[in-house]
């Protein structure tokens, strides 16, 4: 459902992630197949990253040594 602002303005009309063009229906979320490319090798190259956070092991340490082994 697109929202009107008080001039007559669509708020949060779609528009591409890449370039802001208006998003066409067939690249979907994208204006083109090119935005779509360039979308997916910033995926490939590391450039977009989900960030993770470092979680306790199972037995609660989640302690690790310099030299790679567990401490107890």
């Amino acid at each position: 459902m697109q929202v009107m602002s008080e001039n007559g303005d669509r708020l949060g009309a779609a528009a591409c992630p890449v370039c802001c063009k208006p998003v066409a229906e067939k690249f979907r979320p994208f204006c083109s197949r090119r935005c779509a490319d360039v979308d997916l090798n910033r995926w490939l190259r590391g450039v977009y990253a989900v960030p993770v956070t470092e979680e306790a092991d199972e037995d609660g340490t989640g302690q690790h040594s310099t030299d790679g082994e567990q401490e107890q």
